[in-house]
C-alpha cells in the first residue's frame, strides 16, 4: 500500500459557498420549522473538530459546518458531483481535510483533499491504493488513517514524516494531541486489544495492552497526556497515563455487550462521556490529576510523570482487608478471586437517554453541559448536576437535517 501527494495545487474551485450570513440558507433559528433539505440528502458523518466548539456534517450532497454554543450553522457547500464522508476540521479556520463518500460522488473514497475555503481552492492533495477511513489534523501534522498503515505528514510541506502499521482497522480509529507543547498521536497496535502511543516530540514509542478484545474506540486529553479507551465489548472503558502506560481508572458502562460510538474527556479532565448503541450517554467522573505539562515540554528523554492517580473508591483489596481485619486467613478473603470484576468498577454518575436505533456522538460544552450529535441529523444539550449526577436535563433539541439514516 502507498501514497502519493501533491503539494500546493492551483485554484481548483469545487462548489459555491453559501453563509447563512449572505441569506443563502436562512435563519438557524428557523431551521426545525423551514428546512431547504429534501429526501434527497443523506448524511453521511457527523465529526468535532478539536476543541468541541464545532462540528462537521458529511452529506452526500456537500458537507456543512454548525457551530455548537450557540447552535448555528456556520456555512455549508452543497455539489451536484458528490458528498464527503470524511470532513475533518481544523478548529476553527478555513482549512479542512475532504474524503469523497456516498453514491455517484466524484471524489473517490482513496484520496484526500485539504481544502482552503476561504480561497475556494484545493492546496494539497493524497492519493492512496486503498480507501482512507479516517483523516486527523493538527497545525503542524496531517494523519491519514487507511485501514492496515498510517501516514503522517508535515503540514507545511506535504513531506512524509512517518508510516505506522497497524492491526486491521475498519473505523478508522486515530487520536491526536492540540497542545502546541505535546506531540501525541495514539492508534490501534499490532495485536488485538494493543494500543500504541508515539511521543513525537520525545521520540518515545509505548505499547499498551489496554483490552483483551479488539479496542473499538479511545479519545485524548487536548495534551496527549491522558488516554480514555474501550474495547469491543463495550463495558469497561479504561483510563491510561500515555507516558508511562499505567492504569489510572476503570469506568463501566453496563454489563451487556455494548457497540462504544465515541468517548470524549472534559477539557478540565475532571469528566468522562461515553454513547454507546444501547441509547444512553454516560457520564463519569474522573480521579485523576493532570501535572507535569511543562516538564513534558522540556524533557528531551521520558522522565516526567505527568499524571498522578488519586484513588477514587475503595478497591477490593481494601475493602476485603478492612471486612477482615487484615486476617489473610478470614473467610472473606477468597472473595478477591470469586467476586465479578463489575464490583471493583467504577459507574455512570449521570446519564441521559436517546433512540437507540441512531448513532450518537457526545462531548463537553460549558458549565457541566453535554453536547450530543445523532447521525438522524439531530442535536442536543443537557446538564448534569456535578454534586449529585442523576438524570441529565434536557436544555435543547434541534433537527439540523432531516435524514432516515441509521448507523454504519
Amino acid at each position: 500500500m502507498s501514497s502519493s501527494s501533491r503539494g500546493i495545487l492551483p485554484p481548483n474551485r469545487v462548489g459555491t459557498y453559501e453563509s447563512p450570513e449572505r441569506g443563502a440558507s436562512g435563519s438557524l433559528n428557523q431551521l426545525g420549522a423551514e428546512m431547504n433539505d429534501n429526501d434527497e440528502t443523506e448524511l453521511l458523518s457527523v465529526s468535532w473538530n478539536q476543541d468541541y466548539g464545532c462540528f462537521a456534517a458529511g452529506t452526500s450532497r456537500g458537507f456543512r459546518i454548525y457551530n455548537c454554543d450557540p447552535f448555528k450553522e456556520t456555512f455549508r457547500r452543497d455539489l451536484k458531483s458528490g458528498g464527503f464522508k470524511v470532513v475533518e476540521m481544523l478548529f476553527r479556520c478555513n482549512i479542512l481535510a475532504l474524503v469523497g463518500g456516498g453514491a455517484n460522488s466524484q471524489y473517490p473514497p482513496n484520496k484526500v483533499i485539504i481544502w482552503d475555503d476561504h480561497q475556494s481552492r484545493c492546496i494539497g492533495e493524497f492519493a492512496f491504493r486503498s480507501e482512507v477511513r479516517a483523516v486527523k489534523l493538527r497545525e503542524d501534522r496531517i494523519v491519514v488513517v487507511l485501514e492496515h498503515k498510517i501516514y503522517v505528514y508535515n503540514f507545511m510541506d506535504l513531506k512524509l514524516l512517518h508510516q505506522i502499521e497497524t492491526l486491521a482497522n475498519p473505523r478508522g480509529l486515530c487520536c491526536l494531541s492540540h497542545n502546541p507543547n505535546t506531540s501525541v498521536l495514539v492508534c490501534p497496535g499490532l495485536q488485538r486489544g494493543l494500543v500504541r502511543i508515539e511521543h513525537f516530540g520525545l521520540n518515545l514509542t509505548k505499547l499498551i495492552n489496554a483490552h483483551d478484545s479488539h479496542v473499538a474506540c479511545f479519545t485524548l486529553t487536548m495534551d496527549g497526556l491522558l488516554l480514555a479507551t474501550a474495547s469491543a465489548k463495550g463495558t469497561l472503558i479504561r483510563i491510561f497515563n500515555t507516558m508511562d502506560g499505567t492504569r489510572l481508572q476503570e469506568v463501566r458502562r453496563g454489563v451487556d455487550r455494548a457497540e462504544i460510538y465515541g468517548i470524549a474527556l472534559s477539557p478540565n479532565a475532571q469528566w468522562l462521556a461515553t454513547s454507546s448503541d444501547k441509547g444512553t450517554v454516560h457520564i463519569f467522573r474522573l480521579r485523576v490529576r493532570v501535572v507535569g505539562e511543562d516538564s513534558y515540554a522540556n524533557s528531551s528523554a521520558p522522565q516526567a510523570q505527568p499524571l498522578v492517580h488519586q484513588n477514587s473508591s475503595t478497591s477490593l483489596d481494601t475493602l476485603i482487608s478492612t471486612n477482615t481485619g487484615a486476617n489473610p486467613g478470614s473467610s472473606l478473603s477468597f472473595m478477591r478471586g470469586v467476586l465479578p470484576k463489575y464490583f471493583s468498577s467504577e459507574w455512570s454518575f449521570a446519564r441521559f437517554h436517546l433512540p437507540e436505533d441512531t448513532q450518537f456522538i457526545a462531548a463537553f460544552g460549558s458549565q457541566n453541559t453535554v453536547i450530543i450529535v445523532g447521525m438522524d441529523g439531530s442535536f442536543y444539550r443537557c446538564s448534569f448536576d456535578p454534586l449529585h449526577g442523576g438524570e441529565m436535563l434536557q436544555q435543547e433539541h434541534i433537527r439540523f437535517l432531516r435524514t432516515d439514516s441509521r448507523p454504519r
